[in-house]
């Protein structure tokens, strides 16, 4: 146990979240078990950390542990977490409980035989805690995690503090707040370089990006598809081939019937694999109005534009780009369909969009909103495209 608390306390002392995350203040942390999912590689394991830090600071009563140690082959979680309980334990951090063979039962047995517990998880965005796991039913609060919005990017690179905002205050006051924000900068200088690697908290490291998020990709599939999905490592080259092919296509509606063609599998399975890769981040699936999974998606979108410059960087298109961030930014808290005629997105069921390019051509129909690329401040229906990147 003591090689346990000199890692953590070793971890306390090394960690510095560059930006704090606004889910800190939206959790309640009064649960006894919470679960925080999200996407390989936007920060589970530093928001854990962070979290121990702020509160904690080297108090022995909380603990970090990683479920990647060794020693969880030999002594099962339920029985550390009594060890810890018996040396004053309260609140116990696990990173990667989904390693586990049966996590969900260990965490159900800790729930109940140590009330005076707190436990604190993370999981991959494949994890279904509540569907897959009945056990967990009614005693876990699931939150997500999500990589950085445009919002947190532009406060990592110059120190401000913006808010965010709903999508009604945007709507209905988007030319005041875009006031508020041009005496301090020009989000324009930073948009680029948000759409190209800025969702990822790890383009801060020293390492090359690229490399680094297309290794993370693999991880997405080869841990969080094949483990959590338990499905057969022969069929890896099969997701693979078909998370490419997609990304090649760009964002259209799929052939199902060519792809199961191409990656020599049937229709039903080829459906199931981009429901794992809608499951895990990497892609998102738009329908229209109405019509959700099983049903054939009437466009597939990499989940957010950073893939896309990882993935098939030599056909990236400037309108796809502008599509992929304005459905990532509002993929958090709302629900995005294929639009009508004439426009590109319909939210929430009644509210339409069309993402303007620069120098788009458009013909101003009042029912429509317009987010328009590289415009500094908007007026009436015309919307910074940017400015939806503070939903979050």
């Amino acid at each position: 146990m003591e090689a346990f608390y000199r890692t953590h306390s070793y971890l306390i002392e090394h960690t510095n979240a560059p930006v704090r995350r606004d889910l800190m203040d939206q959790i309640d942390w009064s649960h006894r078990l919470i679960g925080i999912k999200g996407t390989r590689g936007v920060g589970k394991t530093t928001f854990l950390l962070q979290y121990a830090k702020e509160k904690f600071g080297l108090d022995r009563s909380c603990l970090f542990v990683n479920m990647n140690n060794f020693y969880f082959s030999q002594v099962s979680l339920v029985d550390f977490a009594g060890e810890f309980v018996k040396r004053g334990g309260k609140v116990l951090l696990i990173d990667q409980v989904f390693k586990l063979p049966d996590w969900s039962h260990a965490l159900r047995t800790c729930y109940e035989r140590y009330p005076h517990l707190k436990i604190v998880f993370t999981g991959s965005s494949v994890m279904r805690l509540k569907e897959e796991n009945p056990e967990l039913n009614g005693i876990v609060k699931s939150y997500n995690l999500r990589g950085f919005s445009f919002r947190e990017f532009l406060n990592l690179q110059t120190g401000n503090h913006f808010p965010s905002y709903t999508l009604e205050e945007i709507l209905s006051n988007h030319e005041h707040i875009v006031k508020t924000i041009l005496p301090h900068i020009n989000p324009l200088n930073y948009f680029q370089d948000y759409i190209h690697h800025g969702f990822y908290p790890f383009f801060l490291e020293k390492r090359n990006f690229s490399e680094n998020l297309l290794k993370t990709m693999n991880m997405m599939i080869e841990v969080d598809i094949l483990l959590i999905k338990q499905i057969e490592l022969k069929y890896l080259s099969k997701i693979k081939k078909l998370l490419y092919l997609l990304a090649v296509d760009g964002p259209v509606a799929p052939n199902v019937s060519q792809l199961a063609t191409d990656i020599q599998t049937s229709r039903a399975t080829i459906m199931n694999y981009m429901k794992y890769l809608a499951d895990a981040r990497l892609i998102n699936m738009v329908y229209p109005k109405g019509e959700e999974f099983p049903k054939k998606p009437s466009k597939i979108m990499m989940h957010n534009t950073s893939l896309m410059y990882s993935i098939y960087p030599v056909k990236v298109e400037e309108q796809d780009v502008l599509e992929t961030f304005f459905v990532n930014t509002f993929w958090k808290d709302h629900k995005v369909n294929k639009g009508d005629k004439g426009t590109s997105f319909l939210v929430d069921g009644n509210i339409q969009f069309r993402v303007c390019a620069e120098n788009s051509k458009l013909k101003n129909n009042p029912n429509v909103y317009y987010a328009m690329h590289k415009m500094e401040l908007g007026y009436g229906n015309q919307i910074p495209l940017w400015l939806f990147g503070f939903l979050y």
